[in-house]
């Protein structure tokens, strides 16, 4: 585990982490009891946060990732500074693999993404450590006007 103030100050970690424990408490989890918050730091200092939101019928549930990516672009952001997450359990919770190609499309190769614990910091990882040799917007230049 990893004191929170040992990271970047500019990456804010603290405050992402205070952010995303407080609305994986109101995840609706009723089928996996995976509670799941997430924050965004973006590229302007603004921090927008999100939890998982199940659905009975799976596939329309929504991870916290893609819904603070969504209040991002709401509030006229589009550019992901840092990425963190908190999931329970023992093992390091990452992004899911559709949450890694969303995280993507508004970040940078070298964009740091936080995997967190109740306790603190578990893995730091880069989005191109989490999504080598990914696909984005630079890959469809030229071909989208």
């Amino acid at each position: 585990m990893s004191d929170l103030t040992t990271h970047p100050a500019e990456h804010r970690v603290p405050e992402l982490f205070a952010a995303a424990r407080e609305v994986q408490a109101r995840a609706y989890a009723p089928y996996s009891h995976f509670h799941v918050g997430a924050a965004i730091l973006t590229s302007r200092g603004r921090i927008y946060a999100c939890c998982n939101v199940e659905n009975a019928a799976y596939p329309v549930s929504t991870c916290a990732e893609a819904g603070a990516i969504s209040m991002m672009i709401a509030g006229g952001d589009d550019s992901i500074a840092a990425v963190l997450t908190i999931c329970d359990g023992d093992e390091v919770g990452t992004c899911c693999g559709g949450c890694r190609q969303r995280v993507r499309e508004f970040s940078s190769p070298t964009t740091a993404i936080y995997a967190c614990g109740p306790d603190g910091v578990r893995a730091v990882f880069t989005m191109d450590g989490l999504l080598p040799v990914s696909f984005g917007p630079d890959n469809l230049r030229g071909f989208v006007k």
